[in-house]
């Protein structure tokens, strides 16, 4: 995740609105990521126009970097500059909670809870996968991702990712 504190930027004050205003990009978000409609951008449209999504397996680590541009985003998404592609690891619904937001020098710095719910199409295939740290800066637009870091710690145990899953991921390097 970015600091913008290098750049010198002063800590705003945050309203009522604007605590409302980032609760609703992260319900958007996870309406844009669970239906699958459209081609993706309206996902990649949630972040700034440098912002980016990344992995991680840890709280406060930046993680692998996913995406980085507009069309890696809406690809991220199920969409992209070839269209609407397939659901790349099933389908579900994602249920964002517990969410903490700080004003941080540059914008706003959030944490939230991840539950993955009706995994495979299955409703008891269900699991918590971490969560999401995410740097929010206020744009024209309104709030945006700066950055998104999906820390998921038991990932390659999990119901969608481990051993017994169709979208395993490879060993552990290292």
């Amino acid at each position: 995740m970015s600091d913008p504190t290098e750049s010198g930027a002063q800590t705003p004050t945050l309203t009522t609105q604007d605590y409302i205003d980032i609760q609703q990009l992260n319900a958007r978000y996870a309406m844009e990521i669970d239906d699958y409609e459209g081609d993706g951008y309206g996902y990649a449209d949630l972040y700034t126009p440098d912002g980016t999504f990344g992995v991680s397996e840890k709280w406060g680590d930046p993680g692998t970097t996913f995406a980085r541009t507009r069309d890696e985003l809406a690809t991220a998404a199920g969409g992209g500059p070839d269209g609407r592609q397939p659901a790349r690891f099933g389908t579900s619904t994602h249920i964002i909670c517990n969410l903490i937001i700080e004003p941080r020098p540059g914008g706003a710095w959030g944490r939230c809870k991840l539950l993955a719910m009706k995994l495979d199409e299955d409703p008891m295939r269900n699991e918590p996968q971490g969560g999401y740290e995410d740097f929010y800066v206020k744009t024209d637009k309104g709030w945006r991702f700066k950055s998104r870091v999906h820390v998921f710690p038991n990932m390659r145990q999990s119901l969608q990712f481990g051993p017994t899953s169709k979208y395993a991921l490879p060993p552990k390097q290292g």
